[in-house]
This record gives C-alpha cells, structure tokens and sequence, in this order.
C-alpha cells in the first residue's frame, strides 16, 4: 500500500486523530480489494477473518430474520470502517455485506484489531465512537418500526439516505447509490406494494421523482413533514 498517501486518509475518522507515521503504519499492513457492484464482501455467519475501510462506494448491510426476511439495517459510507467484528467481541460476522456499487476497499486481518486499538489510540477512539453511533442508528430504526406509521418510516429512510449520500442534481438531491422499492421496504418493515404506492403517490406531488433504481428527492421540505408525526 505504500502508492496510497498517508495523506489522504487523514481525515477519515479512524485516522484523523493519528500522526501521518502511524498512518503509515497502519497502511503498510493493510490490503487493497476492489469488489463488484452486487458483490458479497462477506456474509452472516462465516468466520470473521479480516475487517475493511471502505475507501470508494457504497456497502449495504443486510441481515435475515429467524423466517428467512431479509432486512437492511445499514448502508456504509466512505471512510468508514465495517466488518469489525471483534470491537463487539464477536468472532463471526453479525450481517452480510454486500456492494451496492463497484467499490474500493482496505482490509486487516483481524488479530491486528487488538493490536491497533491498543498501539494507536486516536485509532480506537474514533472507531468506537463510529461504532456507538451505528448502534444509535439502530436503535433509532428499532424505534421508528414500533412508533412510526409507514408513512413516516418510509420519509423518514428517504431522508437518511439523503443526508448519508445525498448530491445535487437539477432536479432536487439524488440519493447516490442504487437503491430499488424493495430495498426501501426491507429498511422500513413494510411491503413493497405499501412502498410503490407511496413513492408513486408522492411523485405526482412532486416531492420525489424516480427512475430504474435511482431516487431523487425533489422537495426535501414536504418530505421532511411527511416525516414528522401530526400533533
């Protein structure tokens, strides 16, 4: 990894707390791996043997229900750390991650996991507090589920992924990466007739508009409100 600047990783939040020869370091350990679009970068279950910096594109987590529902708990974006098993003490993967575009990755094995956290502490630092928000985001969807109407829950994903990869377009703010009905029904616990019939609704008010896996919200506002529970 020694053609990959230190430099350009300082600012991610594993990083930014860390001196460029700790960088360094931490790099020279480390192992390129471009994966796919559609691509399993690891799945449920399997072993935990490495853990990955996302560098470029998008990682959509996944897990399944005891029934065999699948269910997206999270999308990664760049400069985040994912498949850290071992800061929740876990020796298998908890969830499948899968690339939703063609992305570019860093990976360690994970017995370095022990040995980073405790050489290097801005590194454990940042990365725990990454993983606390994670859990947050967690237990907020958790949250959503039992409170929200469907609705709301689906405003409510829209506007996460918006804030996550959102850019600006013409039209209003485009979500990234590829994202299909069916995704945004297994975000949000609902069916995908309910998630059609919503966002086509919404597209003749103008608040969305949306073409073969790409959403663009066109007026933030009035989703925003859509999010909100009525008083």
């Amino acid at each position: 990894m020694k053609q990959l600047d230190e430099s350009l990783l300082a600012g991610l939040p594993p990083f930014s707390r860390l001196q460029r020869g700790e960088i360094r370091e931490i790099l020279d350990q480390a192992t390129p791996k471009r994966v796919e679009a559609g691509t399993e970068v690891f799945h449920e279950g399997h072993d935990a043997e490495r853990f990955y910096l996302l560098l470029d594109g998008y990682i959509r987590v996944v897990k399944v229900t005891p029934t065999g529902e699948q269910i997206i708990a999270l999308h990664i974006s760049p400069g985040q750390l994912f498949g850290i098993a071992p800061a929740l003490s876990r020796d298998t993967y908890p969830a499948t991650a899968i690339s939703v575009v063609e992305s570019i990755a860093l990976s360690w094995p994970v017995r370095l996991w022990a040995d980073f956290t405790a050489r290097y502490q801005g590194f454990a630092t940042e990365s725990y507090k990454t993983l606390g928000e994670r859990l947050g985001e967690m237990q907020s969807r958790i949250t959503e589920l039992a409170t929200q109407a469907v609705e709301q829950r689906i405003a409510t994903a829209l506007l996460r992924l918006v804030n996550q990869s959102g850019r600006k377009t013409d039209q209003g703010i485009e979500i990234a990466f590829p994202i299909t009905r069916l995704n945004i029904s297994e975000m949000t616990g609902t069916t995908l007739h309910t998630v059609s019939r919503l966002l086509s609704a919404w597209e003749r008010d103008g608040i969305v508009a949306s073409r073969r896996k790409h959403i663009v919200i066109t007026d933030p506002h009035r989703l925003m409100l859509l999010s909100t529970p009525e008083s």
